[in-house]
């Protein structure tokens, strides 16, 4: 028998086999066109991209080329030239459910969610039973704050993909926002179970904790999130912010940095960071944070006072902050109800 552990494959592997084949017809430009197909799928975009290109060069006649070209700049980010690309190959014939979800996908991305919705509906006609689409129109709902349809669509996904980790973020994400942690963890830890060093999964798992009052377990939680994946920034401002409430503010810092550049306009993220750095007497990196909340809040002279008090203190000048009024009689405050309340 054949030992299977010696047998290689795999895209990468029939990649390489194309090789000879080019090498012996360098003027074939289907070779070229499914070469750069599998280096796509392995994930060697560059080098799909520069086999494709020569496809095109070749021939620039069949729409499946331009699909191909279309996937391989999607992969590179460039939104713009994938959807030209797109655009090309429906002009040229090609025409399939894979083709409208590429370009529902790319609509998503740029928060075109209504373009997005069209692109997946006729590919959902096509192949109603396809998992991706109905999760990328849930994706979708959630960008249009339409929360029904929303976890309607990514369960209807789920039902036909269970074991996609994506998905069960997702929803697990949802329930989270709408105050349903007992449904968030569950679909966290089925997440786990099929992805254990997915990090948004462990950010999911951990918010459950914090919703349920349990901050000890959330934040363990938390930081085993930064762990896997440092690119998820909601688990830093966490750890930031619950630091940052405890008076660490050394801490708080670097969480809060992190999240910052991922998300610059996280809610109160700035202001807590200028703080911390400012109460850890760090005041050239405050004044430089106080100085962005002057620019995110024209006029607000609380930031202006703060920006100017802690530029004055790296250049070595010490400001006094103004003495404080004398207090007044108190008097009974006038009563209203907020909204909500």
């Amino acid at each position: 028998m054949v030992n299977l552990k010696t047998v290689q494959s795999g895209p990468a592997i029939q990649a390489q086999e194309l090789d000879g084949a080019i090498s012996r017809q360098p003027r074939n430009a289907s070779l070229y066109a499914r070469r750069a197909a599998f280096r796509l799928e392995a994930g060697q975009v560059q080098a799909a991209l520069r086999d494709i290109n020569e496809a095109l060069d070749l021939d620039d006649a069949p729409g499946e080329f331009y699909f191909i070209k279309a996937r391989a700049l999607r992969a590179e980010g460039r939104i713009k030239a994938a959807l030209a690309a797109t655009d090309e190959a429906a002009r040229r014939g090609f025409a399939s459910p894979e083709l409208n979800l590429l370009v529902g996908e790319m609509h998503l991305a740029t928060r075109r969610y209504q373009d997005a919705l069209d692109q997946l509906d006729r590919a959902l006609q096509q192949e109603p039973d396809q998992p991706a689409p109905l999760f990328y129109k849930g994706v979708a709902y959630i960008g249009l704050q339409d929360t029904v349809q929303a976890l309607d669509y990514l369960r209807a996904s789920l039902a036909r993909d269970p074991r996609q980790p994506e998905t069960l973020h997702q929803l697990a994400f949802l329930s989270n926002a709408y105050r349903q942690p007992a449904q968030a963890a569950q679909y966290a830890a089925r997440g786990l179970k099929l992805a254990p060093t997915y990090g948004p999964l462990w950010y999911d798992y951990g918010r459950q904790f914090e919703l349920q009052n349990q901050p000890d377990s959330a934040v363990r939680i938390y930081a085993r999130a930064v762990q896997l994946d440092t690119t998820f920034y909601r688990a830093d401002y966490r750890l930031g912010l619950v630091a940052y409430k405890n008076r660490r503010y050394a801490a708080a810092v670097p969480h809060l940095q992190r999240a910052l550049r991922r998300s610059p306009r996280l809610e109160n993220a700035r202001q807590m960071l200028a703080e911390s750095l400012e109460s850890l007497a760090r005041w050239p990196e405050a004044a430089d944070q106080y100085r962005l909340l002057v620019q995110e809040n024209p006029g607000n002279r609380h930031w202006t006072y703060k920006a100017w008090k802690t530029g004055n203190r790296a250049r070595g000048i010490i400001v006094e902050d103004a003495p404080r009024p004398a207090p007044v009689e108190a008097i009974e405050p006038i009563q209203f109800q907020r909204p909500g309340l």
